[in-house]
């Protein structure tokens, strides 16, 4: 239920309830969610936590994944997805939106916001997605100065280091800078782009003091994997950063054809989600009611 009409609004900080939830042991299991809608379908669906993509973001306002949107414009996204589940979100940091300073000003910013956990990545401007070619490193002291930057500033915000380094500097490089991060105050570690089950394995094999994220995209690098595969591997966090927005883009591309093809949209009423399973899913009535009570309080 949303936030206004919720009688069981969480009291305790975003980041201590995802550290709860790690605490548990098994897999977390964080499905992207690109706007408020989508939060609450995924809560609806049993998920206790969620993903805020960066690249789901960026699409979302018809850019591309570079490292070119604000802080402030990320919080917007961070705010609607919070505040419309109630849940602790994981948000894709990039790569801090600049150096130390920057980076503690984003942690800041996100947590006032309502995040949950951040990530950041070891790349250099102008990023790209981790699945791509040609990606261009920090120098992994750099990077570790993000993440002492970012511990320093957080209060109670879980810290991901993400590192894209597997692709140019093998699993040797990978894990060096990934040993690197964890000594600078990162909580956990997120290996971009690993390849082969073998590759995830040996990672977690060689990983086995800190928790670790797997992503798990569409039309990437990394294999299909289930979340208890991921588990198997050592894998403590799995996440569908673009999956939502992916279908969603598609399902909207099929209504713009369809209605420009038959002129109306009868022939894909059936795809459509109806008026009553909206107003139910974003509690219209809970709203309506808390509205009606406090007219009636109201003293002439």
């Amino acid at each position: 239920m949303p936030y206004l009409v919720a009688s069981n609004v969480p009291s305790a900080p975003a980041g201590l309830r995802f550290r709860q939830l790690l605490e548990r042991g098994g897999i977390l299991q964080l499905p992207g969610t690109h706007n408020g809608m989508a939060a609450l379908q995924a809560k609806a669906a049993g998920f206790e936590a969620l993903y805020l993509s960066g690249a789901a973001m960026t699409a979302s306002m018809g850019l591309p994944d570079l490292g070119i949107i604000t802080v402030d414009e990320v919080t917007f996204f961070i705010r609607q997805i919070a505040r419309a589940s109630g849940l602790p979100v994981l948000v894709d940091g990039d790569t801090g939106h600049g150096e130390a300073l920057n980076v503690m000003h984003m942690v800041r910013c996100f947590e006032d916001a309502g995040a949950g956990a951040v990530h950041i990545e070891d790349q250099v401007l102008p990023k790209k997605c981790g699945h791509l070619n040609d990606k261009k490193l920090a120098d992994p002291r750099d990077m570790a100065a993000k993440v002492a930057a970012a511990a320093k500033a957080r209060r109670h915000l879980y810290l991901i280091a993400r590192t894209d380094a597997a692709a140019s500097e093998g699993l040797d490089g990978a894990v060096a800078r990934a040993k690197l991060y964890v000594e600078a105050g990162a909580d956990a570690i997120f290996p971009e782009a690993l390849t082969s089950a073998e590759m995830l394995g040996e990672f977690a094999r060689r990983m086995p003091n800190a928790p670790l994220l797997a992503n798990m995209t569409e039309f990437g690098r990394t294999p299909f994997f289930t979340a208890s595969e991921f588990q198997h591997m050592g894998y403590r966090m799995v996440i569908w950063p673009v999956s939502s927005l992916r279908v969603a883009n598609k399902a909207q591309a099929n209504l713009f054809a369809a209605l420009r093809h038959d002129g109306g949209t009868h022939n894909v009423i059936e795809q459509m989600q109806t008026r009553a399973e909206l107003y139910d899913l974003i509690s219209l009535r809970d709203y309506e009611a808390l509205d009606a009570s406090i007219v009636r309080t109201m003293l002439p």
